[in-house]
């Protein structure tokens, strides 16, 4: 139970790969409609719609690991709760950060700002080696510059710091808080969660119009619930929650032929989608709007596409994803690296060059998401790691 998950290392990596391959497409021309994200009332999905969901998806199934490895080490309860109280404030720290440098136009160096807001980041969260006697001085700086950048933040409206919308890592923050507090106070009664998932699906359901603009249950008390939460309009914890249960049944089928797995495991899939093919009846799939037709859909590739890396696992057949690795293995230091090329590019402010249209571009932002990852695994090598 507690040892590594290869097959979810790897659903990680290519989840963060495709993050940073499809956050380039600003910088090109004419990417083909179905690998970006589609408006929002347009019914469907691209691409680009799938990977953040499937990267919460991919928390949830980390969850029970990390927590139980924790248990099996001797930790107490009170210092399991620190640990998830930190890393979920880490992650709205740099989302904050993170979301009040792209939302607003600044006054001063944005460059300089972003800059400084990155080493911030790698001072406070930088996986140190244990016992180093500077680590404490130097995190003790990164919080003292991180505390500056905020104080000294201005808009060109005059706004200070602000909280926003938490931004993309502050969103992952809130939804592991949720997760991992469900599966803490819930491991001894497990039946829990399954209904946990129902109650933040009929949630979903509850708060996003259907499409003809009605509403299936009017103001109730599960959207209250969800507001308190942080939870919004749910599709956050619908895709956290389904990670947890997917490993929670990916135990309990630990002693089935690998031909028994793969059958639940396509067969689960297959379920997922014909309800989201119900559910799409009433609702249109659309990533802006959080609708469950959209989740479901999403559930279903991200358990058939678990199911056949577990297969690969088993069969050893991952020498594939080594040059991925750092994508699944220091995740956060990938998505991270892109915002100091951004520093560069607010410096030169480059003009996009013309041809770089259609697959062309594609291929250019695939090339760069490929410089991503190996600046990430330079990184690590010289021992700049981040770590929550």
């Amino acid at each position: 139970m507690n040892n590594r998950n290869l097959a979810i290392d790897i659903f990680r990596g290519l989840t963060m790969t495709l993050m940073v391959f499809v956050n380039e497409f600003w910088k090109v021309f004419n990417v083909p409609h179905w690998l970006e994200h589609y408006a929002t009332m347009e019914d469907g999905m691209g691409l680009s719609d799938i990977v953040f969901p499937m990267f919460l998806f991919a928390m949830g199934m980390s969850i029970p690991y990390a927590l139980e490895r924790r248990i099996a080490k001797g930790y107490t309860t009170v210092s399991t709760l620190k640990h998830i109280f930190g890393r979920t404030l880490a992650l709205l720290v740099m989302g904050a950060f993170i979301c009040n440098q792209e939302s607003r136009p600044m006054e001063g160096s944005r460059a300089l700002w972003v800059f400084l807001m990155i080493v911030g980041f790698f001072l406070v969260w930088n996986q140190y080696s244990k016992g180093w006697k500077p680590a404490r001085w130097l995190k003790i700086a990164g919080i003292l510059l991180l505390g500056g950048l905020a104080v000294c933040y201005r808009s060109t409206d005059g706004d200070l710091f602000q909280g926003l919308w938490w931004g993309i890592l502050g969103q992952i923050g809130w939804m592991y808080l949720f997760c991992a507090m469900a599966y803490l106070l819930c491991r001894e009664k497990k039946w829990i969660l399954p209904l946990l998932w129902l109650a933040v699906c009929l949630m979903n359901l509850s708060v996003i119009p259907m499409r003809d603009g009605s509403q299936l249950i009017g103001p109730n008390i599960l959207a209250d619930f969800g507001g308190a939460l942080q939870l919004g309009k749910g599709y956050g914890a619908v895709m956290g929650l389904g990670g947890v249960l997917l490993t929670l049944c990916d135990w309990n089928l630990a002693g089935r032929s690998t031909g028994q797995r793969l059958a639940l495991g396509f067969t689960a899939a297959a379920v997922l989608l014909v309800l989201g093919m119900a559910t799409h009846t009433g609702w249109i799939v659309s990533k802006n709007l959080g609708t469950l037709p959209w989740c479901l859909f999403v559930l279903a590739l991200s358990v058939a596409l678990y199911t056949l890396l577990r297969l690969l696992e088993k069969k050893g057949w991952t020498g594939w994803f080594k040059p991925l690795q750092p994508a699944g293995t220091a995740t956060l230091t990938v998505y991270m690296v892109p915002y100091l090329f951004i520093v560069l590019w607010i410096i030169v402010n480059p003009t996009i060059a013309p041809w770089l249209t259609g697959w062309v571009g594609v291929a250019k932002c695939a090339l760069m998401a490929a410089v991503y990852i190996a600046c990430a695994w330079g990184l690590t090598k010289v021992g700049i790691k981040l770590k929550i």
